[in-house]
């Protein structure tokens, strides 16, 4: 029951990035907003090593962290906060739902993967979901689409980290997710001179940008590598599936954001191309039952 209430805390907290990227762009930009969250968020992962006394891997790591850094958490980041001053956090948390679509493009491309019939089927769910975002968009030309585009480019990213991970040095799911907010905080970093914040940040500006860094990318790590040891890596993922719930809920709660037709559509079509590509069964999302069973 415990890892239950992780999972759905989890997809709460990160269908709650959006919100605070949708709150905080327009204010500090792009590059601003996610140098602090990733500086933000490092710092958090830091103190917790150093609260726990737990030593972090770094010898003859850099390059590693450095490519994990720029396609985990920099490049997504940016991308996603540049969509963010343009599409709603309603439909940014569907898009990010398309990553494990990419994820199975890419590998089929790099690694040699075999596509199934079901990953077709589950591509093509997820491109009509998209498609049914863009339409509630209503965006009249390609440069109205370039938002879109970025958050696409942004699951994309992470459709190739997830494969990098998998013939890249075997390290520890922390110090990889330590390593690669540092990396990306440098990576980041020289984004600054090229964007300038548009305006002072008020406290709130402040608060939600902390949220973000801390809980949202920090502590949400924590808690993922905790539900991987609870129920495992396959029933882990079922997060996908709850962050464009949360992500819809809070953005009309907190943004006043519609929740029209085409974004139910657009949601359900994804989460069923997702579950398809990944193979996820419902009954993943509950764990107690095998337990009684």
């Amino acid at each position: 029951m415990i890892g239950f209430f992780y999972l759905i805390l989890l997809g709460a907290i990160w269908g709650g990035s959006f919100l605070f990227m949708r709150i905080a762009v327009p204010s500090l930009g792009p590059s601003y907003l996610i140098e602090f969250r990733v500086l933000f968020a490092a710092l958090t992962l830091s103190l917790i090593a150093f609260v726990t006394r737990r030593a972090i891997k770094t010898s003859g790591l850099t390059q590693h962290y450095i490519i994990l850094g720029l396609f985990n958490s920099a490049l997504p980041f940016l991308l996603f906060a540049y969509a963010a001053q343009y599409v709603s956090a309603s439909v940014l948390s569907v898009l990010n739902s398309t990553a494990p679509f990419w994820g199975v493009i890419i590998a089929a491309i790099w690694l040699k993967h075999e596509i199934t019939l079901r990953t077709i089927v589950g591509c093509i769910c997820g491109l009509l979901g998209v498609a049914a975002l863009v339409n509630l968009q209503t965006l009249p030309s390609f440069e109205a689409l370039l938002p879109i585009l970025a958050a696409l480019g942004a699951t994309c990213c992470y459709g190739i980290a997830s494969n990098y991970t998998k013939i890249a040095p075997k390290v520890g799911t922390f110090d990889n997710a330590h390593g690669n907010l540092w990396a990306s905080t440098v990576l980041v970093l020289p984004m600054l001179s090229f964007s300038p914040m548009p305006e002072m940040p008020t406290t709130n500006i402040f608060f939600a940008v902390l949220a973000l860094g801390v809980v949202c990318t920090g502590i949400a790590y924590i808690l993922y590598f905790k539900l991987i040891e609870l129920l495992g890596a396959a029933q882990a993922l079922t997060v996908t599936f709850l962050i464009p719930l949360f992500g819809i809920l809070w953005g009309h709660v907190f943004l006043d954001e519609p929740i029209g037709p085409n974004t139910l559509i657009g949601a359900l079509l994804v989460i069923m191309g997702v579950m398809l590509v990944t193979g996820v069964k419902v009954q993943q999302f509950l764990p107690w039952r095998r337990r009684m069973s």
